[in-house]
């Protein structure tokens, strides 16, 4: 089992590895983290945006993802829908598919 301080250096790893792609650079701010028994949820955003919060900078597309404590796996989540969602999709075993 992972601990948090494992886990958040997997999520922090996995944001900066989107860094090229985005074109920015981003934070998984913890104090967004949400934590279950299995794992945290992680929710990303450019580092402008979270420090400004104009708009202008917010990131489309930044899909929430969690980091599983057993394994550290990455889940990553849509965006179609809020992280309640995918939450519970998680918990009673629909999501990942």
């Amino acid at each position: 089992m992972l601990t948090e301080k494992e886990i958040i250096k997997i999520a922090n790893d996995y944001v900066t590895s989107l860094e090229d792609e985005v074109g920015e650079t981003l934070i998984a701010p913890e104090e967004l983290m949400i934590k279950k028994p299995y794992g945290i949820y992680f929710i990303y955003h450019s580092k402008i945006y979270y420090e400004t919060k104009n708009s202008i900078y917010k990131l489309l597309g930044s899909a929430p993802f969690l980091v599983e404590n057993k394994t550290g796996k990455i889940i990553e989540f849509g965006t179609a829908h809020n992280l309640e969602f995918y939450i519970k999709e998680y918990e009673s075993g629909r999501y990942p598919r």
